[in-house]
């Protein structure tokens, strides 16, 4: 049996430069497929710690990859770093106070996530190098999570094809192993043309493509009362057709953002939304062009690496959160409502208790809400066995995406929990290293999960990724 301890003390070592490098993402906050500074970030403290690196992977500018050791399995930690719009917060404040500029903010903490990945990938590599162990370890830098489906087109081009393992976390309220269940979705623009005219003097002639949206709208919202109670559809008007309303609308275009439990049920959702947009073509006489931006699959246990992790996490406990990191959580908390807090607890399946941070480790079987949302790991799942921790790193009830969380992204509390579950992913990168049953038990697992089912990606093959995406 390997000395976990000496893992965890090679993360302690190494943990000022990857806060440092989380700090300096959380100040410049990029979107989708636009992460060119964030990337360059990574990309510069890979080759500063020695790792071989491979840029603009999968033909993304904005993914990296860097890779350390040799021969025998291979284990990948994979990172993110964009921000999201609308979230931009002064650090350490509990009160909204954007910050002047663009409104971007990483209200999703993957700033942090990047960054962790990457020093459990680093410490990892020195231990390979000690140790004089055969294997390798690979930190992926992938964009573009928020919206964009990067590793569905890294998985589609098989950048993961000869990974063993694929290890991630993401950041939470809560420690733990990341219950295993989001949804597959995918964003299809739907374009409608008509006809221009003289709206007063010659409205016979005008065919409006705004109609057509509004009636597809209408259409769709008529459909939620008939589609599983767990699929979820949303949209956003990209351009309703000009600002002049003496002007029948010629070009009108929405995105719609389609997500069900797993893949065939989406695929039937998005035949009937499909069949609405055409009626709404119909209907005012309108052209519809459907175009697919992005698609993710649903998340893919792995039970042998999930009680990998799980041990790991009991070995270390919770992150050693102190008092002033709680007071200022209970600021955070003051800006909330009950049901945040109430409804943080639930989703991680534990009972409520009046602390303002995580003060223990959530049980392998706890009976969490189910997660709604949609997360492009669910296609490096189907590729390879994965696993993810939940990183506690913010206030109990703190929403994801908000100016709250943006607000904690650079506070002390963060970075404990960013060097915590740094600690979870190489202590549970290590033991797959020296344990060759395991990677074979999980081996089994996934392919137990994939015989009847095998992955097929739910892109498109002629969709592209959307680089341009964020201009």
């Amino acid at each position: 049996m390997h000395n976990t301890e000496e893992i965890w003390r090679l993360v302690d070592a190494k943990q000022d430069g990857f806060i440092e490098l989380s700090d300096r993402v959380w100040g410049m906050p990029e979107l989708c497929y636009g992460e060119f500074r964030s990337c360059a970030e990574h990309t510069a403290k890979l080759e500063q710690e020695g790792f071989r690196v491979t840029k603009n992977v999968a033909g993304i500018p904005t993914a990296v990859m860097g890779e350390a050791g040799e021969g025998g399995p291979v284990i990948a930690i994979l990172g993110e770093y964009d921000a999201l719009p609308g979230l931009s917060q002064e650090a350490g404040v509990a009160e909204p106070k954007p910050l002047p500029g663009n409104g971007f903010g990483h209200g999703c903490g993957h700033n942090l996530l990047g960054s962790a990945s990457m020093l459990a990938a680093a410490a990892v590599k020195d231990y390979l190098a000690a140790n004089g162990i055969t294997g390798r370890v690979r930190y992926y830098g992938c964009p573009a999570e928020e919206g964009g489906a990067a590793k569905g087109f890294m998985a589609r081009a098989g950048v993961f094809s000869d990974v063993d393992i694929a290890i991630t976390w993401h950041p939470s309220a809560f420690s733990g192993v990341y219950e295993p269940m989001s949804l597959a979705n995918t964003r299809i623009d739907f374009a409608f043309t008509g006809r221009a005219s003289h709206a007063a003097a010659a409205p016979h002639l005008g065919r409006s493509a705004l109609d057509a949206v509004e009636l597809m709208n209408v259409g769709v919202n008529y459909m939620r009362e008939h589609m599983p109670s767990d699929a979820r559809v949303h949209y956003a008007l990209l351009d309703a057709g000009g600002i002049a309303p003496n002007v029948v609308q010629a070009n009108a275009k929405v995105r719609y953002l389609i997500r069900a439990r797993n893949l065939p049920e989406l695929n039937r959702l998005i035949e009937r939304v499909k069949k609405i947009a055409e009626g709404a073509a119909l209907m005012t006489e309108t052209k519809v062009n459907m175009q697919v931006i992005s698609a993710v699959s649903n998340l893919l246990g792995n039970t042998p690496l999930e009680k990998a992790m799980h041990d790991n996490l009991q070995r270390l406990g919770p992150p050693p959160f102190d008092e002033a990191d709680r007071a200022f959580a209970r600021k955070i908390q003051a800006t909330l409502s009950e049901e945040d807090i109430e409804s943080s607890f639930r989703r991680a399946g534990m009972p409520m208790k009046d602390v303002p941070l995580c003060d223990e480790i959530v049980p392998l079987d706890a009976k969490s809400a189910p997660m709604m949302g949609s997360t492009d790991v669910g296609d490096v799942s189907w590729v390879v066995p994965t696993v993810q921790a939940r990183g506690a790193t913010y206030a109990i009830g703190t929403p994801g995406h908000s100016w709250q969380l943006t607000a904690q992204g650079k506070l002390p509390a963060a970075h404990r929990g960013l060097v915590h579950v740094a600690k979870v992913m190489a202590g549970t990168a290590v033991d797959a290293l020296h344990d060759e049953v395991l990677v074979a038990r999980a081996k089994a697992d996934h392919q137990a999960r994939t015989a009847k089912t095998p992955y097929v990606c739910p892109l498109p093959a002629d969709v592209e990724p959307p680089i341009q995406m964020s201009a």
